[in-house]
């Protein structure tokens, strides 16, 4: 019955790119058109690229994500397993609520494991933003300016830590395809056109009065 259902809620997107995919241009954009905040990675390609121990102990929280996966990307090492399932209790929890909270002012929310943890909730359109490999780093170098060798170090790296974040914290591989709504090819859709089409499905499950 219509008086049963509960409230929608204002609009969320959640995004996930292969990296260099685009979802940094298509997140703030479709947040700019919707007029809701933009939520963008909780670690940058910068943070993931790593740079030796200085660097990692300047991100603790990365630091215990390394070690809740095994330490096999310079976490910390000697960690029993009572200590990792806490760990990876804590972040679970952390992220929830942080996703949650985003969720309740509505928004675009890149990465996160947002698909997943809203995967039930109203008025949310869940999208994977993919490319052919060459154009993915060719984008990201460009973006971040910087060589196209060290994007595509970058990018082999990044993709594999953020699919095994996803596997080891949430059970879930982030770079297949079956949990989301829609899924854009940045190679063929011009970033644009992947920007109109998310405005338009949020829109359009919305109703006039919520966007």
């Amino acid at each position: 019955m219509e008086a049963d259902r509960q409230p929608a809620g204002k609009p969320v997107v959640t995004l996930f790119e292969h990296y260099g995919a685009g979802a940094q241009a298509v997140g703030t954009k479709v947040a700019e058109a919707l007029g809701l905040p933009f939520h963008g990675q909780a670690f940058s390609s910068e943070d993931i690229e790593g740079g030796g121990p200085d660097r990692l102990a300047q991100n603790a929280t990365l630091a215990t994500v390394y070690a809740a996966m095994g330490g096999a990307y310079g976490g910390f090492d000697g960690r029993d397993v009572v200590a990792t399932q806490q760990d990876k209790y804590d972040l679970v929890m952390d992220n929830n609520r942080t996703v949650r909270s985003y969720a309740e002012s509505g928004g675009v929310i890149v990465g996160r494991n947002a698909t997943v943890i809203l995967a039930d909730r109203p008025n949310t359109v869940h999208v994977l933003l993919t490319g052919a490999l060459v154009d993915r780093v060719a984008r990201a170098a460009q973006q971040a300016e910087i060589p196209l060798d060290r994007a595509a170090a970058r990018q082999q790296r990044e993709d594999d830590v953020r699919g095994e974040m996803s596997k080891v914290l949430y059970g879930w591989d982030p770079r297949l395809p079956d949990r989301y709504d829609m899924v854009f090819n940045t190679s063929r859709v011009p970033i644009d056109g992947v920007v109109r089409a998310i405005v338009e499905t949020v829109r359009a499950l919305a109703g006039p009065a919520q966007v």
